[in-house]
């Protein structure tokens, strides 16, 4: 049954993305997601919004059931997700309120499932082919122009490009790690975005995530390092104007038949060997 086009996965203080919604459960051969769906209208177009950790954030970044997470959206029609998260900064000039939209990803995740073709079978008795997916650029083109174009118009500069760097969480990084990933040239660090976006690719989603930085990371400052308290004060203070570039990216995202980014052609002459939602 199609309900929705567009899916919003929330995370730390973005629990309420829609006011008027109908919540619905979904259940998926990688058993149960975060938590329902909940559905409503943005401008006119059909959303799905799902909290990433559950309502009140009883998962850890790494007991998320990732890809119960992303099957779930595409069996409700959505086919463009918005993954937005908090992450610490790895330069000093990527200071708390900084939104940056990243257009790399690097993997530092443990023990996350991260490929549902993986010839395992599943629950439902069918099995997957083992299939190998490029994943050169991670997030959407399409996706990425629309969350730059809709963070300026709120008269939000976003850095335009950078590398997100994911970790296994849910402890911070030490400082020696932390000065590790800025020496490398990456920009953010955080513990969701990994598996989502490549989940997504894998059935054929557009996946776009916007960045918001809430602290320096331990290795970029000389204070005691980041805490929990600190990284929901900040998204706290910023919840109001994120929602606000959500809102504006879900009507800057090309309608379905206009979709024609290298994310929707993914699966394109490959056999899953699973029945796709």
């Amino acid at each position: 049954m199609v309900n929705a086009e567009i899916g919003v996965i929330g995370g730390s203080g973005l629990y309420s993305f829609l006011e008027d919604v109908t919540e619905v459960r979904v259940d998926t051969p990688y058993g149960r997601p975060s938590d329902s769906l909940f559905l409503g209208e943005v401008g006119g177009r059909r959303v799905a919004f799902l909290p990433r950790h559950g309502r009140g954030h009883h998962l850890p970044p790494h007991r998320i059931n990732y890809r119960a997470n992303m099957w779930a959206l595409r069996s409700v029609g959505v086919r463009q997700v918005l993954g937005p998260c908090a992450v610490g900064g790895l330069r000093p000039e990527y200071g708390p309120g900084t939104l940056l939209v990243p257009d790399q990803l690097v993997d530092r995740t443990k023990s996350r499932m991260q490929t549902y073709y993986d010839g395992e079978p599943r629950a439902d008795g069918t099995v997957p082919n083992v299939l190998h997916l490029g994943f050169a650029d991670p997030y959407c083109p399409a996706g990425r122009k629309a969350a730059l174009a809709s963070a300026r118009a709120r008269n939000w500069e976003p850095v335009d490009g950078g590398t997100l760097v994911v970790v296994e969480g849910p402890r911070f990084s030490t400082r020696a790690e932390s000065r590790w990933h800025a020496a490398m040239g990456w920009s953010v660090v955080g513990m969701t975005g990994h598996p989502e976006a490549v989940l997504a690719r894998e059935l054929g989603l557009c996946y776009t995530t916007t960045t918001l930085v809430t602290d320096l990371d331990a290795g970029a400052e000389a204070g005691e390092g980041v805490s929990h308290d600190e990284v929901l004060k900040v998204f706290a203070a910023n919840v109001d104007r994120l929602r606000a570039v959500l809102f504006d990216m879900v009507g800057a995202l090309p309608a379905e038949a206009d979709r024609d980014c290298p994310c929707s052609r993914a699966l394109d002459g490959l056999d899953p060997g699973i029945e796709l939602p």
